[in-house]
């Protein structure tokens, strides 16, 4: 026997009015009935007991897979953006060099780099591979020779200075100064004021074959990065020292480029194979770390779609929540078809109880991870090893797009899953549930 309805004008406007007038003695105020009867459903059976047990346990399984989700992606956008600003302190947005080695007319070249506009500094530097002892301990940096006041305009590194200042950078007693990271300073155990030798491979050639180069520098300062891989692996030297000490005379190993948009680095290709021409060219800071930056971009990817499966597992629980709901309320369903409700009303009624049960989700989880990570960020309730993640602490950085694509990805996920469970219970036959009553 098949149930047919019949539903002429007048009987929709009577049976919408008796509704409405339902739902505002009930609450009050004038909402929709789907939404009234959605909200009774996600309520214990029981009176005074709250929402149900299962409707609870849906809620939270999107919570946590929101809390979870956020805090990961706030993490590694952490520990992308400190990475790159440590990177970008120490190291010059991009740098012109010469296919030849040493750059003899550097200052004609800074110049002619200066007058683009896009470029604001530009600073010269002697760059190479040393061995730096004290005593009995030794360890091999690279030493780079700069111009205190240029290098200022290019990088950050000389403004992390530990003790004194710029203005101490002077030769001490007929020794020309050297600035070491502060991690190298306790591996050698030096101070400033301790004289240390450096000592380059590349000598000259003696009666018993290639002879090492030793200088003695004196310890001026030590700076602090916060990067272990720089704290410990570079050391600062006056540019002059350093061109006698690599036998580069008058030359340079190459410019150093400071410019008004870090982002834009790879155009000083261009100006530069313009301006310049062969056999000058130019590396920036995203193609000398273009490595790093894609492993870490690739990862949070993988952690962003591995997490969200958290979610996904989540929408079951709310799938099963739906079914449940719709066995345990056929005959609630076949008296509103018998009161008028046509089958798209019925689905309504559940996609808006699975919607309510995601947007709650959704909002805790925000909560929760927002919090989370407030607490991870204020009070460095993680401690990391420099020496294998570049970096001594966590670092968190929230992201008002990524709780976007979070918050969105969660309720929509939340949405689908109850496409099923709703239409099944607009196919409820009114006549089955009722036949008996």
């Amino acid at each position: 026997m098949r149930s047919v309805q019949f539903e002429s004008p007048c009987f929709c406007a009577a049976r919408d009015r008796q509704q409405s007038k339902i739902c505002n003695h009930a609450t009050g105020m004038k909402i929709p009935y789907q939404l009234f009867i959605a909200l009774r459903y996600l309520k214990s059976k029981k009176r005074h007991r709250g929402i149900s047990f299962n409707t609870a346990v849906s809620i939270g399984g999107v919570a946590v897979g929101v809390m979870a989700l956020l805090v990961v992606l706030s993490v590694m956008t952490g520990f992308h953006e400190d990475l790159q600003g440590k990177i970008l302190g120490a190291n010059a947005h991009a740098v012109v060099l010469n296919h030849k080695g040493v750059m003899e007319n550097y200052r004609s070249v800074m110049e002619t780099m200066k007058s683009d506009p896009r470029i604001t500094a530009a600073a010269p530097f002697a760059m190479g591979q040393v061995m730096l002892s004290s005593g009995k301990r030794a360890h091999g940096v690279y030493m780079r020779g700069i111009e205190p006041q240029l290098e200022l305009q290019t990088t950050e590194i000389l403004r992390k200075l530990k003790v004194g200042s710029v203005d101490n950078l002077q030769p001490k007693d007929g020794k020309p100064w050297i600035i070491v990271g502060y991690e190298l300073a306790g591996m050698l155990g030096i101070i400033p004021g301790d004289t240390v030798n450096v000592v380059s491979p590349v000598g000259e050639i003696g009666p018993l074959g290639m002879l090492p180069k030793v200088k003695q520098f004196i310890v001026v300062d030590v700076f602090q990065m916060g990067m272990f891989e720089y704290d410990t692996n570079l050391v600062l030297a006056d540019l002059k020292s350093a061109q006698d000490f690599f036998g580069y005379g008058i030359g340079v190993t190459g410019i150093e480029l400071r410019l008004q948009d870090p982002y834009k680095a790879n155009l000083v290709h261009a100006v530069v194979m313009e301006k310049l021409g062969f056999p000058f060219y130019a590396r920036d800071w995203m193609q000398m770390n273009r490595n790093l930056f894609s492993a870490l971009k690739l990862e949070k990817l993988a952690m962003f779609i591995i997490l969200v499966l958290i979610i996904l597992v989540a929408s079951f629980n709310i799938v099963s929540t739906l079914m449940m709901n719709v066995v345990e309320k056929e005959r609630e369903i076949a008296i509103l078809k018998s009161m008028g409700s046509t089958n798209r009303e019925i689905m309504h009624i559940f996609m808006i109880q699975g919607l309510l049960i995601g947007l709650v989700g959704t909002a805790i989880g925000l909560t929760l991870g927002s919090s989370l990570c407030y607490i991870l960020n204020e009070y460095k309730v993680i401690d990391l090893p420099a020496d294998i993640y570049y970096l001594s602490k966590l670092p968190v950085k929230v992201n008002l797009f990524d709780f976007a694509v979070v918050s969105v990805s969660a309720v929509a996920i939340s949405f689908l899953s109850t496409i099923y469970p709703s239409y099944q219970a607009a196919k409820v036959n009114p006549v089955e549930p009722l036949r008996y009553e």
